[in-house]
């Protein structure tokens, strides 16, 4: 039976246990996207807090795909020494680390980058999102900047990289018929809107050959009207098998889904799932012969070692948890079961959106 503190190993990169600190906006990069100190310090911190793998926040690799103020950037050569060190203090603590590779789309900045906004479809007027539908010059090079992001996370020393394709950014949008409106091939059935993510993934590969770990982030549904379903996501999960996919990360909505946020407010009802995408996970494992990946929700041990146990999930990720306590997981292997203590009020943003990177306002206070 698989619990949570035994060693596992994905494509050869072998993990100390099955928690995963799941991508986290950090709002600690430089002006530039470059990695910074604080972020050293943090990628430390997280490391020698017990998670088996850390994954970075969202780093965008084209300058017009940036989505958040001080967000961690992949874009240029010139950016790899300081991902080199950001690499090194996770290693120095005896952990793995993950860059995680998206680019914004529709949602991107224009008032961050001072580019055009670019997306599958021009945006429904109800996003209040403004961006040019792409042509297919543009999917080859932004393909191509995925490749070229992935070289560089290579070059830096990461032990994997993991593509955001959940959340509603580019690759989610073009998943999302809510977004994707394309008559081309690259829209419509859910294959051709599955088509970007493949092709992404394959020019991924190409440059970091089949032994380095590839990993993937996909919305279990969008929670929109129109948007991404469980059905649709399995039958991308299923391309995704055979394209040779490494491990599945499972989250679900957007910033348009109201309750179903992919960062939600408050804790699970009573009677209800702990993990907001458990009946998701458990269609997954069904079908999906990938490992599997879970964040949402989970804020105790208890729930964490009945998703191993029972076989619905493979790997634990948590993202908000660990900004209260990023030495939760080791607490936990101490023996101190007690939940999490974050208590997902989002007000960890905050902070973030206003420069001084993303802490807990509660702990802050001493409550």
């Amino acid at each position: 039976m698989p619990k949570l503190f035994e060693t596992a190993s994905i494509n050869g990169m072998a993990l100390a246990n099955r928690f995963v600190r799941s991508a986290t906006w950090e709002g600690l990069a430089g002006e530039d996207g470059s990695s910074t100190t604080r972020l050293e310090e943090l990628s430390a911190e997280l490391a020698s807090g017990g998670a088996g793998l850390v994954i970075t926040g969202h780093a965008y690799v084209r300058p017009d795909g940036q989505a958040s103020p001080w967000q961690l950037g992949a874009y240029s050569d010139e950016l790899v020494p300081a991902l080199s060190a950001m690499v090194r203090a996770a290693h120095s603590s005896g952990g793995r680390l993950a860059l995680q590779l998206a680019h914004g789309g529709c949602a991107a900045s224009e008032a961050l980058s001072g580019l055009e906004s670019l997306g599958p479809s021009v945006p429904r007027r109800d996003t209040g999102q403004v961006a040019r539908e792409m042509t297919e010059e543009d999917l080859m090079t932004v393909t191509q900047a995925f490749a070229e992001a992935a070289r560089r996370a290579l070059q830096a020393g990461f032990d994997t990289v993991q593509i955001h394709a959940a959340h509603g950014y580019l690759l989610s949008q073009f998943l999302s018929p809510f977004w994707n409106r394309r008559t081309d091939g690259y829209g419509g059935t859910v294959e051709r809107r599955a088509r970007l993510v493949l092709e992404v993934v394959a020019a991924v590969r190409r440059v970091v050959g089949p032994g380095f770990p590839v990993i993937i982030k996909l919305n279990s549904q969008d929670f929109l009207p129109e948007g991404l379903t469980v059905e649709e996501m399995l039958e991308t999960a299923a391309m995704l098998e055979d394209a040779g996919i490494d491990a599945i990360e499972l989250s679900g909505g957007t910033k348009f889904s109201g309750k179903n946020d992919f960062s939600r407010v408050g804790r699970s009802r009573p009677g209800e799932p702990e993990a907001y995408y458990e009946a998701a996970a458990k269609r997954y494992k069904e079908k999906i012969r990938v490992p599997l990946m879970l964040v949402g929700g989970i804020r105790s041990y208890e729930a964490a070692q009945r998703l191993i146990t029972e076989g619905l999930a493979d790997y634990v990720a948590m993202s908000r948890p660990l900004i209260r306590e990023p030495r939760l997981v080791e607490r936990w292997r101490s023996g101190d079961l007690r939940p999490a203590l974050c208590i997902s009020d989002n007000g960890c943003r905050g902070p973030a959106m206003e420069g001084n990177g993303i802490f807990c306002v509660v702990e802050a206070r001493g409550k």
